[in-house]
């Protein structure tokens, strides 16, 4: 059966993960394995970190965190997701850090504890500038003094989110810093006991030195891209996943003969057109075919005609390639490289976009380098 694989270095994840540590000194590293790992496989992903003695682990989803536990991870988790009821019982019995992001939260909480007896571990979210999910900043005060009078609830952490991280202007990035020391500052006197401060993502690690308090959340920079253009590359971290495309049929496509949807491209001379079974349904952006390219055996060959669904074409040139081989569209493969980075640019899209769109009919394929 021909299908778009994803082979998944866990080597080179081992050695992205080091290097970060490199770079944070003693933060912790809270890996993010939300969204499939990006697009990498969660559980196996999530193994290889667990035995690489990660302290802490996030999701965004309650569906994420058990399914992670149905397979044997039990590195303690943090849901990034709104609190809703329904979410205490299983957060207690699988331990599971939930968090508060929203004021009546609170209230949630208190009810849960006040009928169980016992909540899960919390982490509280401020919104120092994002205006996503939150306290507000100005509100932090009163749910620390709240959470301090409220002992039966395990505050063990509190953390923000940064916007511009990874943009060129991090004018607004350090008011967020700002915002969140003065939070920093707030709980130690009010004596909370809190084990950790969080704010820095992987645009942070690279860009924002004072922003790593005493642990770190690394989503991007753990799979080996970078967030953007606008961040620094001190850390040369690997591509972990390479995603690679079947060539199901070559054929001989004589000069003028229009190829793919609308006619748009025309070759101007004689060639062999492959036919990759990978299409946008698999998450190749459709319009990368305007300037777009993929590898073979060291060499790019570029994108013939607007990419369909399931299939899009390749002009080969004179090059007659096997029906069975593949292309490669993003990633390294030592004689052939493509950084998505770059890809996200002609594109107009972000790293985050292409990655965590590999999913569906994709076959992960897992390699210990």
């Amino acid at each position: 059966m021909y299908n778009p694989v994803a082979e998944i270095h866990l080597g080179r994840l081992s050695r992205n993960l080091q290097k970060i540590r490199d770079q944070v000194g003693d933060a912790l590293i809270m890996p993010v394995v939300k969204a499939n790992a990006y697009g990498h496989g969660s559980i196996t992903i999530a193994r290889k970190l667990q035995d690489e003695n990660v302290g802490y682990l996030a999701v965004f989803t309650m569906g994420e965190a058990l399914e992670l536990r149905q397979n044997g991870i039990t590195t303690p988790i943090l849901l990034f997701s709104r609190l809703t009821p329904d979410m205490l019982e299983p957060a207690v019995e699988n331990n599971l850090t939930v968090n508060i992001s929203w004021p009546n939260d609170f209230d949630t909480l208190t009810s849960f504890v006040a009928d169980k007896g016992k909540g899960p571990k919390v982490h509280l979210k401020v919104d120092t500038g994002m205006s996503r999910l939150g306290v507000a900043f100005d509100e932090a005060a009163d749910i620390l003094e709240r959470l301090a009078k409220t002992p039966q609830i395990e505050l063990e952490g509190i953390y923000s989110h940064f916007a511009t991280a990874d943009e060129g202007d991090l004018t607004y990035a350090h008011l967020q810093i700002d915002r969140f020391n003065e939070v920093v500052t707030l709980a130690g006197k009010m004596k909370l006991n809190v084990k950790y401060f969080h704010m820095a993502n992987s645009g942070a690690v690279l860009n924002l030195p004072d922003s790593l308090f005493n642990l770190v959340r690394v989503g991007m920079l753990l799979y080996g891209a970078y967030p953007s253009d606008e961040t620094s590359e001190s850390i040369r971290v690997e591509p972990v996943m390479n995603f690679k495309g079947p060539i199901v049929t070559v054929r001989k496509v004589a000069a003028g003969t229009p190829v793919s949807y609308g006619s748009v491209y025309v070759p101007d001379k004689d060639c062999n057109i492959g036919v990759i079974q990978t299409g946008f349904a698999d998450g190749l952006p459709r319009n990368w075919y305007e300037n777009g390219y993929v590898g073979f055996k060291g060499e790019q060959f570029p994108i013939a005609g607007r990419i369909c669904m399931d299939q899009m074409m390749v002009n080969f040139g004179d090059v007659v390639p096997k029906e069975g081989e593949e292309v490669l569209f993003f990633g390294d493969e030592g004689e052939t490289q493509i950084r998505i980075e770059n890809i996200a640019r002609e594109v107009n899209l972000t790293t985050y976009v292409l990655m965590t769109a590999i999913g569906g009919r994709t076959r992960r394929e897992f390699v210990e380098d």
